[in-house]
């Protein structure tokens, strides 16, 4: 295996890995085609495994290999990974990719002022908008995909007993559920029983009609359950703390960038989050996104929002790892 370079990212407290150099070629004409060749080839999702597994990585590591964009209107593609696989979309990776490509000069950016820098994701084609202040990235706020409701009041049976789940979409299905039907609130000394109860939830539902994409299969599947808290209304607009249990038992520590899409989906209909409003979206760990309804638009049949959510992502740190031909481990291991 090649020498694989990376810059890791966090965003709001979220790791994101992102590749840099040591990815065979992932060939296709799409981003959305390259994830599915990803997926079926063992020499590339070797690398993913490498970067992931412990000691490299851990159970909940996060990032993205880089890829051609689908054409020239776009900056640049990514293939987002976790543990379990490739994910459809990722707000905080897109966060971290748009703070990465205007420090790296990937894309120029005026040392003051706002920047787009324009990714093709799986789920198609969003914009990271990047403040700069002195030459300093001081925010990125990502305009998604239309996000948009699927299902109300959906019953599921848990250990837990029964509740009622919503479900939308933001680039990735998910299903929400107040934490305080479960007994439980969105706090760490909660983690495992959030994790637990999120899988449940998630796999109960993963092969039910309402994990169905309605226009490409590729996009099918429940991508995470989010447990969330309603702190009531702030004088902008809701205020609400969640946890996002994604993939087989990944728990994201930030408020989740596409799930804050999806989120915002349920509180428009609701009307508790027109134009003009704003949702704070705080993690289980403290860390905010902001979010809100930029335009109302149809998608895939279903009344829209497209929606900018916006947040802030830190280099961590950079590295070179190889796999040492003679390791018994491989590609490594994870323990949960």
């Amino acid at each position: 295996m090649d020498l694989i370079s990376v810059t890791d990212y966090h965003t709001a407290g979220e790791p994101f890995r992102i590749v840099t150099a040591g990815v065979p070629e992932i060939p296709g004409t799409t981003v959305l085609d390259r994830r599915s060749y990803a997926q079926q080839s063992a020499e590339v999702d070797a690398v993913r495994q490498l970067l992931v597994n412990e000691p490299r990585g851990h159970a909940d590591m996060y990032g993205g290999f880089l890829v051609p964009a689908d054409d020239d209107g776009a900056d640049l593609g990514v293939l987002f990974w976790h543990k379990d696989g490739y994910s459809t979309a990722c707000g905080h990776g897109t966060i971290a990719l748009g703070a990465w490509a205007v420090r790296t000069g990937q894309v120029d950016a005026a040392a003051d002022g706002d920047t787009n820098v324009v990714i093709d994701v799986p789920s198609g084609r969003v914009v990271a908008r990047v403040t700069c202040v002195g030459g300093e990235v001081q925010q990125v706020a990502f305009q998604n995909i239309p996000s948009y409701v699927v299902a109300r009041d959906v019953e599921v049976k848990t250990s837990r007993g029964e509740v009622r789940v919503d479900i939308s979409y933001g680039g990735a299905l998910y299903a929400f559920v107040p934490a305080r039907s479960l007994g439980l609130t969105v706090a760490p000394e909660h983690t495992t029983d959030l994790i637990a109860v999120g899988r449940e939830i998630k796999w109960a539902l993963n092969d039910t009609e309402w994990a169905r994409h309605p226009s490409d299969s590729r996009l099918d599947g429940i991508y995470g359950t989010i447990l969330y808290d309603d702190l009531g209304d702030d004088a902008d607009g809701p205020h609400q703390r969640n946890v996002t249990i994604f993939a087989d038992g990944e728990l994201d520590r930030s408020p989740c960038g596409s799930g804050t899409s999806a989120r915002i989906a349920l509180l428009a209909a609701d009307g508790r989050l027109p134009i003009g409003r704003t949702l704070r979206h705080e993690s289980i760990v403290g860390t905010t996104f902001l979010g809100r309804v930029i335009e109302q638009v149809r998608a895939d049949g279903h009344d829209a929002v497209v929606t900018e959510v916006a947040g802030m992502a830190y280099e961590t740190g950079r590295a070179t790892f190889t796999l040492d031909p003679c390791d018994p481990l491989g590609t490594g291991f994870v323990l949960r």
